[in-house]
């Protein structure tokens, strides 16, 4: 199989690679441009399942962001096991094809106890005082040590909200490379959110 890396740069517009982003320009001048069926509902969760998947929420499950509980009464947003895609993955397929195929996801989401090889994704300490601090989800588990060595902590609160910025898409970026660099998979998934936060500030 042919080395791949998919890059997730959610807002990134065809316009906006013409008018400022000159090496996706240049590479864009040599590559075929072509739309897909937009997921709806369109929000993060919902969107990456259908890209790893090739399925929409009626056949995978993912249909929001968040679900309502019924057991707990409660809303639970951003839940990050794999199992809660209910389609096989895109990694799952081309395993079963050609078993030497590996696949890094890195912060695509569902990306906890996955069959992909190497994974990295936001994964928050809750201490016992209430406090929420930065930190992430990598397999292997060493993996996780040698980023924030290299790295620093993850800028988890630059990740999402009114406060995300490219500090967190730098970060994913520089461990994308890290991956890549040691592992060398057969296809590289890589999520920078930034952009998306920017537009809708």
């Amino acid at each position: 199989m042919t080395r791949t890396v998919v890059l997730n740069v959610v807002g990134l517009t065809p316009g906006m690679v013409r008018s400022g982003a000159s090496n996706l320009q240049r590479w864009a001048g040599s590559a075929a441009l072509t739309r897909i069926r937009p997921a709806f509902p369109a929000v993060t969760c919902t969107a990456q399942s259908d890209y790893l998947t090739g399925r929409y929420p009626s056949a995978h499950g993912i249909v929001g962001n968040g679900w309502y509980a019924r057991e707990d009464a409660e809303i639970r947003f951003w839940k990050q096991s794999n199992q809660l895609v209910q389609a096989p993955k895109i990694w799952e397929r081309a395993k079963a094809i050609d078993p030497a195929f590996t696949c890094a996801n890195v912060f695509w989401w569902f990306n906890m106890y996955s069959a992909a090889d190497y994974s990295v994704t936001p994964r928050p300490m809750y201490p016992a005082d209430g406090r929420k601090l930065p930190d992430v989800y990598t397999a292997p588990g060493g993996l996780r040590d040698e980023l924030q060595a290299k790295l620093g902590t993850f800028p988890l609160f630059n990740f999402w909200g009114t406060t995300a910025s490219i500090e967190s898409s730098r970060w994913i970026a520089e461990a994308a490379r890290h991956v890549e660099q040691k592992f060398t998979p057969t296809l590289s998934l890589v999520y920078l959110p930034h952009l998306d936060y920017k537009l809708q500030r």
